[in-house]
C-alpha cells in the first residue's frame, strides 16, 4: 500500500483513496473522513475555569438538572453551554446515543453490565456509570454486529 499526503492551503480539502475492494479498512476510513467536522474540541466550564476539551477526551455527554455536562477521561464533570442535540450534531460519529439524555464515546466504553432486572448499564474507563435504554441498546447491538 502506498500513501501520499499533499498539503496546499490554496486548494479545497479532498480525500481520495483507491482500494481493491470494500472491507473493514474502507469502512473505517470512510467513517474517519466523513465524521470529521473540522473541529476537535469544545469549550467546557467549571465554577472557576474555562477549558478546551478535546472530543477524544470526552467519555460521556449527559444532561443533569436540565444542564449539559461532559465527563472526561479523568471522571471530571464540565458544563457545556450547548443543548444535547446541538452537541450531538458536531461530535464525531464514534459518539452514540445511550439514552434520551446521554451520548457515549464508543472508544471510552469499558463494558456493558446487565442487571437481573433486565436493565443494562454502561461503564466507562474512568469509572463513570450510566444506564442504557432498551431502544438504544438494541441499536448498539445491531451496530456492533
Amino acid at each position: 500500500m502506498k500513501f501520499k499526503l499533499n498539503i496546499d492551503r490554496n486548494k479545497e480539502e479532498r480525500v481520495e483513496a483507491t482500494l481493491h475492494g470494500k472491507g473493514d479498512f474502507s469502512y473505517r476510513l470512510e467513517e474517519l473522513v466523513l465524521g470529521y467536522s473540522g473541529e476537535d474540541s469544545v469549550m467546557a466550564y467549571t465554577e472557576d475555569d474555562i477549558k478546551e476539551l478535546k472530543y477524544r477526551d470526552i467519555e460521556c455527554v449527559t444532561v443533569i438538572d436540565s444542564k449539559t455536562y461532559a465527563i472526561d477521561t479523568a471522571g471530571d464533570r464540565y458544563r457545556l453551554k450547548m443543548r444535547l442535540y446541538e452537541i450531538s450534531e458536531i461530535l464525531p460519529s464514534y459518539f452514540i446515543k445511550i439514552n434520551k439524555s446521554s451520548l457515549a464515546n464508543r472508544k471510552q466504553i469499558e463494558r456493558f453490565s446487565a442487571a437481573f432486572s433486565g436493565s443494562v448499564d454502561v461503564i466507562f474507563k474512568c469509572g463513570y456509570k450510566d444506564y442504557v435504554s432498551r431502544r438504544c441498546f438494541a441499536d448498539i447491538k445491531k451496530e456492533l454486529k
